[in-house]
């Protein structure tokens, strides 16, 4: 649960140790991308987050404790939060490496060719001798699904000092709650005491429960320090309630800390729509309804969406951005997600900004943005 009154909590800029970089030839623990080359030249967006391998299984039912299930189809896919979220605001045209790591095996090998097919920048994929971080999806007919995962490449993730220097130098980082919590502790310490005309945009995203959370990702004291300092948090129907206390206990925390100067937060509630917080006031919008064959990435769509409409579509300079501004993006990331869930697997189904343009003319909603 959320602390009541902490100090946002720091790091120093040299915590840490380092990670190298994945290509062809590289070799556990190389040195690839550690040094001035990793700082020369960042994308305009870095999203720091697992890239990984989801097997997915359409199961006849989501299994009960005690329960079974039958899998009608297994395949694999690519998957992990960070991938998602990057080869969804690729494929709305935007500029975006990944900051992550992976093992040195053939689940590594496959979600790095799978990211090399795209326009993410994989630069800065990391690998390492532990084993690349998986996913077990169970899909239920009616898009419904249940994940466990496995894998300790992402867990591991502890970049060299120039490959985060180099993504701080980026205009916008993004970066979830499965981080492990001594990075996202580094990112915060740039946030700490610096003006945000000096820094870039951070996007936090509350992926996961506390209880899941520990001892893989950021932890709850880090977590408060987002809340209070990210220029854009965002937590799903299950995080926020369990790290706030309950669901209206979320909007009433989130009222209090996101005022203007801080910036807004979204919290997510699946088919049943999104909160937008913003100007001390809590908003409903509605998700799209769709035939969903997959929900498994609409979170990381959606997140893909918000970052593109929001955080790159509007100018940094007037921090108490119109709440109306702020719904709209909203229409728009959900309008991501809500095409997400009617394709297979979370990848595949990342919509261009065409596609998003038609899916929202068609239901009447202006879909004219800024780039």
């Amino acid at each position: 649960m959320a602390p009541e009154d902490a100090d946002v909590p720091t790091t120093g800029d040299n915590a840490g140790g380092s990670d190298a970089a994945f290509d062809t030839d590289a070799r556990p623990d190389s040195d690839a991308a550690s040094g001035s080359d990793a700082a020369s030249d960042p994308p305009r967006v870095t999203v720091i987050g697992a890239a990984a391998v989801d097997e997915w299984y359409a199961v006849s039912n989501l299994p009960k404790p005690d329960g079974g299930a039958y899998a009608n189809e297994v395949e694999t896919a690519a998957g992990g939060v960070g991938a998602n979220v990057a080869v969804g605001l690729d494929r709305l045209g935007r500029d975006v490496g990944l900051v992550s790591r992976v093992g040195d095996d053939g689940y590594g090998r496959q979600a790095h060719s799978w990211l090399a097919a795209t326009g993410v920048d994989t630069a800065r994929i990391a690998v390492g001798d532990d084993p690349t971080t998986r996913s077990v999806v169970l899909c239920a007919p009616d898009g419904e699904r249940a994940i466990v995962t496995a894998g300790e490449s992402f867990r591991e993730l502890d970049p060299d000092p120039g490959v985060l220097r180099s993504a701080l130098r980026s205009e916008v980082v993004f970066l979830t709650a499965y981080t492990p919590d001594r990075v996202a502790r580094r990112v915060l310490d740039r946030l700490v005491g610096t003006e945000p005309s000096d820094r870039p945009a951070v996007v936090f995203d509350l992926s996961g429960p506390v209880s899941e959370l520990a001892g893989r990702g950021t932890e709850p004291a880090t977590v408060y320090g987002y809340a209070h300092r990210a220029d854009l948090f965002v937590a799903g129907g299950v995080a926020a309630p369990a790290y706030f206390g309950g669901p209206e206990a979320a909007v009433d925390r989130l009222r209090r800390i996101r005022t203007p100067p801080v910036g807004p937060a979204v919290l997510t509630h699946g088919a049943d729509g999104m909160t937008v917080i913003a100007d001390g006031e809590a908003t409903h919008v509605d998700a799209f309804d769709v035939d969903v064959v997959d929900t498994t990435g609409a979170g990381d769509a959606f997140l893909a969406g918000l970052i593109d409409r929001w955080v790159l579509g509007t100018p940094r300079t007037d921090p108490a951005q119109p709440r109306a501004a702020l719904v709209d993006a909203v229409r728009f990331a959900a309008a991501v997600a809500g095409i997400n869930c009617t394709e297979r697997f979370t990848q595949p189904g990342l919509p261009t900004r065409e596609a998003v343009r038609a899916f929202l003319a068609e239901r009447g909603v202006d879909p004219a943005d800024e780039r």
